[in-house]
């Protein structure tokens, strides 16, 4: 199975200055989704994401997110290879996410579908 980037998010403390910033500067179409913002791109091969502000750390960040068959396998071999988990694998209406860091501590998301 191929791993394809299906998803990105922005995090950040102010979640309305930066959907206008982000709608003025790319023309992305914003939905509000709960307690998220989510970004059409509008781009036939492109992928769409999301903005938040979680009310606590980080609060600032960017995130891809790499679909996988198996959140928590994939959880477990990035540990194997030097990686460490960041947020355990975590159920919402539309599927299963969770964030691990590399060696290098960049962080990169795993997403599963319903």
């Amino acid at each position: 199975m191929s791993h394809p980037v299906v998803h990105f998010e922005f995090g950040c403390r102010d979640q309305v200055k930066t959907v206008m910033f982000l709608t003025d500067l790319f023309g992305w179409k914003m939905q509000p989704a709960g307690p998220a913002t989510m970004i059409d791109t509008g781009a036939d091969a492109g992928i769409n994401g999301h903005i938040t502000s979680l009310g606590h750390e980080p609060h600032q960040y960017t995130i891809f997110y790499v679909q996988v068959e198996d959140v928590q396998a994939y959880l477990d071999k990035a540990e194997k290879l030097g990686g460490r988990t960041l947020v355990l694998p975590v159920e919402i209406p539309t599927g299963t996410f969770a964030w691990f860091a590399d060696p290098g501590g960049n962080t990169i998301g795993l997403w599963k579908p319903k």
